[in-house]
């Protein structure tokens, strides 16, 4: 690979991970700089050459919207400054759980926000578990699709929990929790819950049996954490030996920190997709950060990406 035909860069508020990713490869971060107009409008400039030159654009979309618009930005700067091909770096793609009409009136955030991108100008796009596997089809561009399995399960190995049980807060995420089964060789457990209206559960039953097991709840985002600590709660009452959470996503907005250390969960492990501002104990984070430069890696060198996921 050779690091002088490819740049990378990164947005405001993922620059943390855009650091590590550039040192992981040996690469410095390139110079970009976001200029502010007093009622907030801001504009984004490359402070160096970028043309003929592929970049990789360091940018997660979670709230507030100005870093999907940051992002929109960057890229719209990178085309007009000639660049080879751009190519978005969104560990966590935003709006991704309004991926179908659920109800009627309402839209599609994750087909729009995929359009947004795709009109801007991306020639690619890098993420990590997006809410559903099928928002692939909404670019017309390739996406790599990368899985958080890929550092939580080397994470779950080195616990060697002597019960070890996965879980899974709700029915819709039994594929993930399914294959982690699989993978650590190692019973499952499934909650159903029923909401009452977003970010608000009115019940929730385990099928399966959890007494004297070691269960590892397994998610892809932690919004208020109530579904992921009711669940833990759940388990404990109905006799599990330990509980623990892993998610891809750590969004954690308000109430999630004190649910999570009232809980019964022993640890809350996230991968760094997106920053944690918040300050309970029991929240660890798992960087992608090597996972994201051996993909640009293998982009660069044409080589396969597939063969790197553990599952």
């Amino acid at each position: 690979m050779n690091n002088q035909s490819f740049m990378i860069f990164s947005g405001t508020k993922s620059k943390y991970l855009a650091e590590k990713i550039a040192a992981d490869l040996n690469q410095p971060l390139g110079n970009l700089v976001i200029t502010y107009f007093a009622d907030g409008e801001f504009s984004v400039s490359y402070e160096e050459s970028i043309r003929g030159r592929d970049v990789f654009l360091v940018q997660s979309t979670f709230p507030n919207s100005d870093n999907l618009m940051e992002l929109l930005l960057m890229i719209d700067a990178a085309k007009r400054a000639s660049a080879h091909s751009i190519n978005a770096v969104v560990p966590y793609f935003g709006w991704a759980r309004q991926d179908r009409k659920d109800k009627p009136r309402v839209s599609i955030g994750a087909k729009l926000v995929a359009d947004l991108l795709s009109v801007a100008g991306i020639d690619r796009l890098l993420t990590m578990d997006l809410h559903a596997d099928q928002e692939q089809g909404f670019f017309d561009v390739p996406v790599d699709h990368l899985y958080a399995s890929t550092v939580m399960l080397p994470y779950v190995k080195s616990l060697n929990l002597p019960n070890l049980c996965i879980a899974t807060p709700d029915v819709g995420g039994s594929k993930r929790a399914s294959t982690y089964a699989k993978f650590l060789d190692c019973p499952m457990v499934l909650c159903n819950k029923s909401r009452k209206k977003a970010n608000e559960v009115a019940g929730m039953q385990i099928i399966g049996d959890v007494k004297g097991m070691d269960v590892v709840l397994v998610d892809d985002i932690v919004d208020t954490a109530g579904t992921i600590t009711k669940a833990a709660d759940l388990m404990m009452e109905n006799g599990a030996r330990s509980v623990r959470a892993l998610a891809s996503h750590c969004i954690m907005s308000g109430p999630a920190d004190e649910r999570v250390q009232a809980s019964a969960l022993e640890e809350m492990v996230f991968t760094d997709s997106i920053p944690y501002k918040g300050h309970c104990p029991k929240v660890k984070q798992i960087t992608v950060s090597g996972m994201f430069a051996e993909t640009i890696r293998r982009v660069m060198d044409n080589e396969s990406i597939s063969s790197q996921y553990l599952i």
